[in-house]
């Protein structure tokens, strides 16, 4: 787990100090009509409290309705020691790239809101407290290694607090 916090923050550095050295044309790595689909795991389950769930699996998918706002949803699963937590909702991003002027196409810097409905099961009983509506926040970063296939990371509180995995724009 020590190596994927290291890697979170080595790409994240990476971000922020990386040079290019061919000019290309801001935020052309989210437009507007782009639909990015993304498949991860969640590091820090946001249900600590219940101590026993297992690593959270999760995904969703943003529709570029601007070239710096998006809309979509998530959804996310953990389980573990008879309890189960799934978690669904809508969240909208804003693209940073342009506001602080990332020429580098490979990069997508985001952030946003989001509110979720997230329901508890305690060997296969809903459980009611806990459950219901909830509002979220997420900030992270896409990068792209072609047109269409990356890797991104996401802090926020919806099915985990950190989430990485891999990305695909279409």
């Amino acid at each position: 787990m020590k190596k994927l916090y290291f890697l979170f923050i080595a790409l994240s550095g990476l971000m922020f100090f990386s040079q290019t050295s061919v000019a290309q044309d801001v935020n052309t790595s989210f437009q507007q009509g782009d639909l990015v689909v993304n498949a991860g795991i969640g590091l820090g389950t946001t249900f600590s409290y219940a101590g026993t769930l297992g690593i959270p699996l999760g995904g969703g998918v943003e529709y570029g309705i601007t070239d710096a706002i998006g809309i979509g949803g998530e959804a996310g699963f953990a389980s573990g020691g008879g309890l189960s937590v799934f978690y669904i909702g809508a969240k909208g991003s804003y693209h940073f790239n342009d506001l602080l002027k990332i020429e580098d196409s490979k990069w997508d810097v985001y952030g946003g809101l989001g509110i979720y409905y997230r329901s508890f099961n305690v060997s296969g009983i809903n459980f009611g407290i806990g459950s219901g509506i909830t509002a979220g926040i997420h900030a992270g970063a896409r990068y792209y290694f072609s047109d269409k296939f990356g890797v991104y990371a996401e802090l926020g509180n919806s099915y985990a607090w950190l989430k990485a995995g891999v990305v695909f724009k279409f």
